[in-house]
């Protein structure tokens, strides 16, 4: 469950204030915010992304790469380590965040359509519980709310 303070930042910051405490709350180093566009998503938020990668994914088409596969499935895409990872869900360009324990989850918004995706990720390779990822996802619905 998140915590009360935590929810109202949510709610009342910037997106990038907004974002850089979802990972300052869950120990994260990295992380987006897409908003989401007919079958594009456009990066509205980031923070600690190299610039050669945001470059990569200030448009992302639904079903491509982590972000996309989570709105195209409207569910959590985990990964515990983007470095080693041959699923095939991260675009090659993944690994050059310096990243590893990546989570990306849809924003939904109450009526049920598609606000964005949040991403966040450590830098070292995390299985993320349960938990974990219904509390990103309680966040991400917060952002969509917005």
């Amino acid at each position: 469950m998140l915590p009360e303070e935590l929810i109202q930042t949510l709610r009342t910051a910037s997106l990038e204030s907004a974002l850089q405490s979802i990972l300052d709350h869950f120990g994260c180093q990295a992380g987006t915010y897409h908003t989401a566009n007919e079958q594009l998503l456009t990066l509205s938020a980031s923070r600690r992304i190299p610039p050669p990668v945001v470059a990569l994914i200030e448009k992302v088409p639904v079903g491509k790469g982590i972000a996309g596969l989570a709105a195209e499935r409207r569910a959590p895409i985990t990964i515990c380590n983007l470095q080693t990872d041959d699923s095939g869900q991260a675009r090659p360009a993944a690994k050059n965040t310096g990243m590893e324990g990546s989570l990306a989850v849809p924003a939904i918004r109450e009526d049920g359509s598609l606000a964005g995706v949040l991403g966040i990720a450590k830098a070292q390779a995390h299985d993320w519980s349960e938990m974990e990822t219904t509390d990103v996802t309680a966040a991400a619905a917060i952002l969509a709310a917005r």
